[in-house]
C-alpha cells in the first residue's frame, strides 16, 4: 500500500506539472494541486501504510525537486505533507468510521474530508513558515495553498469515489 501511494503521488505530481505549471503560486503551492488529493485519498484508503508512503515520496520530492538546497525545509516538508492527511484521516475515522472502499463516505462527507484537509495542510505548513522561515505574505500563500489543495482534493476524491462505485460489487436481492 505504501508503494501504491508512492506511485499515485508521483503520477499526480507529473500530471499536475504537465497541466497546471502556469498556476503555480510558489514552489510546491499551486492553485490546483492534484497531489493534495492523492495525499488524502491514500490515507483514507490505506491508513498508516498510506502515510508512510506519503512520507517517503514527500521527502524524495522535497529533497530532489522542490528544495534540493534546503535540507531542513525538505525534511520538515515531508513530515508536514504526510502528517496533515493522516490527522484528517484519524478525525474522519473517529467521526464517520471509514471503510477502505470509501463506500460509507457520501458526497457530503467527502466534501467534509476535503475541506478539513485543505485547511489542515496549509495551516501546518504555514505555521512552520511563520515560526521557522519567517516568510512574508503568509496570508496570501495560505489562501493559494488552501484553494489549490481543495481543488485538487475534490478532483481526486470524487474521481476515486466514482471509479470505486463503478467497480464495487453489487448486492443482488435474493
Amino acid at each position: 500500500m505504501a508503494g501504491a501511494t508512492i506511485v499515485m503521488f508521483a503520477a499526480a505530481l507529473a500530471v499536475n506539472e504537465l497541466l497546471f505549471t502556469r498556476l503555480e503560486f510558489a514552489p510546491g503551492i499551486n492553485w490546483i494541486y492534484l497531489p493534495a488529493g492523492v495525499r488524502l485519498l491514500s490515507t483514507l484508503l490505506f491508513a498508516e501504510a498510506g502515510a508512510v508512503g506519503l512520507l517517503l515520496v514527500s521527502w524524495a520530492v522535497c529533497f530532489l525537486v522542490f528544495f534540493p538546497n534546503d535540507p531542513i525545509r525538505s525534511f520538515a516538508g515531508g513530515i508536514l505533507g504526510s502528517a496533515s492527511p493522516y490527522l484528517v484521516y484519524l478525525l474522519m475515522q473517529r467521526r464517520f468510521g471509514l471503510h477502505a472502499s470509501l463506500s460509507n463516505l457520501t458526497p457530503a462527507r467527502l466534501l467534509s474530508c476535503a475541506l478539513a484537509y485543505s485547511i489542515a495542510s496549509p495551516l501546518l505548513h504555514h505555521v512552520w513558515f511563520g515560526l521557522f522561515e519567517h516568510k512574508p505574505g503568509l496570508v496570501r500563500s495560505f489562501l493559494a495553498m488552501a484553494t489549490g489543495d481543495l481543488c485538487g482534493t475534490i478532483t481526486v476524491l470524487y474521481s476515486a469515489k466514482m471509479m470505486l462505485s463503478l467497480f464495487a460489487p453489487r448486492h443482488r436481492p435474493v
